[in-house]
């Protein structure tokens, strides 16, 4: 493993990059090495000091509206099927609270195993690609459980926790240096913070890295899709069993920072201070600006990252390329000040 940067607070991203377009078109794995080398040679270019695969190991342009988020850790595990009928699509419709799908990953018709799920092959093949520090990223259990169509559990609990005991086991043997567990149903539904607490830090438990979890209130086709307020999931954060949050920020704003000097000692905050719903691109100034506010109401031992809002994928490559200059420029310029 790697040493992460001692300078704080780190740079990073939350996970996701826009495809290049030649990979979206071409679409076949025999360019997924290339495509991977843009992504991960971009990200260092700018300097960001822990970088991700871009989610490009996952990226189906039959599934873009989630950018692989879903169906790339749901469809290849035995117990799923992908066929799905008129009568199952409807009774998904009927009985999901989901308003950004309106058909489930898959059908659940017996006890789920890893089938041909292979983490490590994805992760690794970034890891011999650079020498920086890596992240890779996991859709949380709770939310997977919540897009598939149950036909053999009758529990959801039950079946959250048997994805969450699959990934376990999965990412016990990554070679990345930083884990982060993505959970954007959470916020819109607080009351099941005690269910999902449980299940993702099963996932969290099992990794022996460095672990963040990531929560937003939704980035598809660039709209915010849930409503709500991060003190309804104080208790949630209480229970995880993370080093850091991954939160967004620049959208919403920052009148809830105050919220999170009640956070466990043990857990520190990352700041969204890019907002990628937004195509005018921020100048170091203005993040500085937004990194000297967090860091102000919380203190610098809390604000050990900061970073987009959400991912990068729904962006234009020269905009996000941009952004992700602007925010390690801004930290710089953050830094420097306070020298």
């Amino acid at each position: 493993m790697r040493q992460l940067p001692t300078i704080r607070p780190l740079t990073t991203v939350v996970g996701s990059y826009p495809a290049p377009s030649w990979y979206v078109t071409m679409g076949q794995k025999a360019y997924l090495r290339d495509a991977l080398m843009v992504v991960l040679k971009t990200q260092e270019l700018a300097g960001v000091d822990v970088i991700s695969d871009g989610e490009i190991v996952r990226f189906d342009p039959a599934h873009s509206e989630t950018q692989g988020m879903v169906d790339y850790f749901l469809r290849p595990l035995d117990g799923m099927r992908t066929r799905l009928s008129a009568e199952e699509i409807q009774l998904f419709q009927k009985e999901s609270r989901l308003r950004y799908r309106k058909e489930p990953a898959a059908v659940v018709v017996g006890r789920l195993e890893a089938g041909t799920l292979n983490l490590l092959a994805d992760c690794s093949l970034s890891r011999s690609l650079t020498d920086k520090p890596l992240k890779f990223t996991v859709t949380s259990p709770y939310m997977l459980a919540h897009m598939v169509l149950d036909r053999f559990y009758g529990d959801r609990h039950q079946l959250a926790v048997d994805i969450a005991r699959i990934l376990s086991d999965q990412v016990k043997r990554l070679t990345c240096e930083v884990l982060q567990i993505d959970e954007p149903h959470l916020p819109g539904h607080p009351h099941d913070g005690p269910f999902a607490a449980e299940v993702i830090n099963i996932v969290l438990d099992a990794f022996s890295g460095v672990k963040g979890v990531h929560l937003c209130f939704g980035n598809y086709g660039g709209q915010t899709i849930q409503k709500g307020f991060w003190k309804d999931l104080l208790p949630f954060f209480d229970s995880l069993k993370a080093d850091h949050l991954v939160l967004e920020m620049a959208r919403r704003g920052f009148q809830e920072l105050e919220v999170f000097r009640d956070l466990p000692p043990h857990l520190s905050v990352g700041c969204g201070v890019v907002d990628i719903k937004d195509n005018e691109i921020e100048s170091p100034e203005t993040i500085a600006r937004r990194i000297e506010k967090a860091v102000n109401v919380l203190g610098p031992e809390r604000v050990q990252w900061v970073h987009p809002d959400c991912g990068l994928w729904m962006l234009h490559r020269s905009v996000a390329d941009v952004k992700l200059r602007a925010l390690v420029q801004g930290r710089d310029a953050f830094l420097k000040a306070g020298s």
